[in-house]
Formats: structure tokens, C-alpha cells, sequence
């Protein structure tokens, strides 16, 4: 799991007000989705840090990100950094990036809210391991 180019982001905080705002903007079931697995991202660990970055709400370990969510018209992502890396034997994740994955999330459509936190935890502890070895 050793990374050296391992993305950065400068101005990551604790607990960053502006993405409490960014949050609340998002109306409706779409919002509370944003707002819910968002809450899933800062519960990971005491080291994590947010920003916005790109237009939406960023999760991070110090300086580097694990996790995103971002909200559309019609969906909402929940996104990771080093996705292309994690374990997702209910195969929820999507895209084809080198690194990047991501779940979409509908409201009319229901998802498996146990491999999702599963998955968001995994993120988390594979940018740990990164972190700390390389």
C-alpha cells in the first residue's frame, strides 16, 4: 500500500464551517444523503480533517483525502481517492480511473448502508497505511 504521490490538499481543518454550510444548502433527500455519509467520513478518526475542494465537501487524513461526497442534480457520489485499491465485495463501487472510485446514491434507490460504511472505513485505514509508510 506504499503511495509517494500521494494527492495533497492545503487548508484542511478539524471541523471546517464552510462545509456545514455546504451541506445545509443541499435541499432535500439529496442533502440528507450528502449530510449522512458525510458523518460517516468524519467519524472515522480523530485525525480527520475537511475542506472544500473542487465544489464539494472533502474528507482527509492530515492533508490527504480519502473520501468526498458531492452532490448532482439527481444523485449523490460518495467518492474515494485511492478506490481503485479497496476491497468491495458487494461491488457498490464504480468507475475506471487509476485511483478513483465512487458510489452513486439515489434516493428512490436503496443501498447496502453496511458495505458503504465498510467501504468508507477501509478508505480511511488504507490512507492511514499510506500515510504512515511511505
Amino acid at each position: 500500500m506504499v503511495n509517494t504521490e500521494l494527492l495533497r490538499f492545503d487548508g484542511a481543518v478539524e471541523r471546517d464551517p464552510a462545509i456545514d454550510e455546504w451541506l445545509q444548502a443541499r435541499d432535500g433527500a439529496l442533502g440528507e444523503i450528502a449530510r449522512e455519509w458525510f458523518e460517516v467520513m468524519r467519524g472515522c478518526g480523530d485525525e480527520v480533517r475537511e475542506l472544500l475542494h473542487d465544489g464539494c465537501a472533502n474528507a482527509c487524513l492530515g492533508d490527504v483525502p480519502f473520501g468526498y461526497v458531492n452532490v448532482f442534480t439527481a444523485h449523490v457520489n460518495v467518492g474515494f481517492f485511492q478506490g481503485a485499491a479497496l476491497m468491495d465485495p458487494a461491488i457498490l463501487l464504480q468507475g475506471k480511473g487509476k485511483r478513483m472510485r465512487h458510489v452513486t446514491l439515489r434516493p428512490e434507490a436503496a443501498v447496502d448502508a453496511v458495505a458503504l460504511r465498510r467501504l468508507i472505513e477501509l478508505a480511511y485505514v488504507d490512507i492511514k497505511a499510506r500515510v504512515e509508510n511511505g
